[in-house]
């Protein structure tokens, strides 16, 4: 079991490390200086995040990015930026996405995902609420939503989301909200 996640993480690593390495020949940079809204005059501060991006593209590209600082109830903090490529956002297989996306289709995984974010991580405490029926239903949505990378489980019986998860999640609900 040990060297399955072992091996996991090294291929979660490798995927990032692609990543990065794919950001970087687009010209998109992750990290770095960040800068400060309260550095510019309110006018000019509408899109100072979208102005960020845009000056590091190259002329004619385009790109999407997702940001954001997040300090959660339960005291952890996440800082986290991830930027695509236009063109390989188009090009990529969507249909490889839809059960990451599907997984967050259903109410009750969406309401575990955000009691669990704010700190009711236990799987006893999360069955003693009467809103996710028996044993079996809480822990099939568990199941759901570790298979699709939502998750994972952090000790026995525990949950937690994966910290390169958090923000990409708030965005989402972010995004239903337009």
């Amino acid at each position: 079991m040990e060297r399955s996640r072992t091996e996991d993480l090294v291929g979660r690593l490798d995927a990032v490390e692609r990543r990065l390495s794919q950001l970087e020949r687009q010209g998109l940079s992750v990290g770095g200086p960040t800068a400060s809204a309260s550095q510019a005059p309110e006018s000019e501060q509408a899109f100072w995040a979208l102005d960020g991006l845009k000056a590091r593209l190259a002329p004619g590209a385009g790109a999407v990015m997702l940001t954001g600082f997040v300090p959660l109830p339960t005291g952890e903090q996440y800082a986290w930026q991830y930027g695509q490529a236009t063109e390989a956002l188009l090009g990529a297989s969507w249909l490889e996405l839809s059960k990451t996306i599907a997984a967050l289709g259903h109410p009750v995984r969406l309401r575990l995902l955000q009691l669990i974010l704010t700190g009711t991580r236990s799987a006893a405490d999360l069955q003693s609420l009467a809103e996710f029926g028996t044993t079996g239903q809480l822990y099939h949505h568990l199941r759901q939503l570790m298979t699709a990378g939502w998750l994972i489980q952090t000790t026995r019986g525990h949950y937690g989301v994966p910290g390169d998860r958090v923000i990409p999640l708030l965005v989402l609900l972010l995004a239903a909200e337009h």
